[in-house]
């Protein structure tokens, strides 16, 4: 894949027969590391009142300051980036073992498979003000997401049925899912992480 954009990423095609079994319980498989990265992002919780509360944690917890630093003082600390650059990457590997892309049970450190890298800002050179609207700008590629999502799910089923009784994952099929993650990183990368004010392309490539 070659693309001029700031955010890169991509998913190695798995060469070798992918682990039925695995594929077969994934979604009970993916439980405990899908709360550790809903502990890691966010959670909301409700007490014995009924009364609404919100957990936020890592990178939630940091877009609306870093959008007044960047406003204000024209920073974007690295440990900023760095949390939200590696969340991010191990978001990716969560959501590639959730749709079948890869068997091996998601890292909280290394790559394995899932690739994602963007650079760090030099936010002297980008607009201190277009942070605060990124977000509403991005409106049409949300409503373009939701329906490439809604084809990742019927992708994911015919998928893991495959999987079953072939042990691989179609490559077209493969490439459509790793493109909609792709274009959900530009996004975020543009709209939420602000690391490029260069507006994300309409493409899965």
């Amino acid at each position: 894949m070659v693309s001029s954009y700031p955010v890169s990423f991509d998913v190695d095609f798995p060469e070798r027969p992918l682990n039925r079994l695995t594929t077969a319980f994934r979604i009970f498989a993916a439980i405990p590391i899908v709360i550790l990265l809903t502990m890691l992002s966010g959670e909301t919780f409700r007490d014995d009142d009924h009364a609404k509360y919100e957990l936020v944690i890592g990178g939630a917890a940091v877009f609306v300051p870093l959008v007044l630093m960047i406003l204000v003082r024209q920073k974007y600390p690295r440990w900023w980036f760095d949390w939200n650059l590696n969340l991010l990457r191990f978001s990716n590997r969560v959501t590639a073992y959730l749709t079948l892309l890869d068997d091996r049970y998601p890292s909280t450190d290394e790559e394995q498979a899932v690739h994602l890298d963007f650079p760090y800002p030099d936010v002297h050179q980008m607009s201190r003000w277009l942070p605060l609207v990124k977000w509403l700008l991005a409106i049409p590629h949300y409503v373009v997401l939701v329906f490439l999502y809604f084809g990742v799910l019927v992708v994911v089923i015919a998928a893991w049925f495959a999987i079953l009784f072939t042990g691989t994952y179609p490559r077209s099929l493969f490439h459509y899912v790793v493109g909609v993650l792709r274009w959900t990183n530009r996004v975020n990368g543009y709209a939420f992480t602000l690391i490029t004010d260069q507006y994300p392309p309409f493409s899965l490539s």
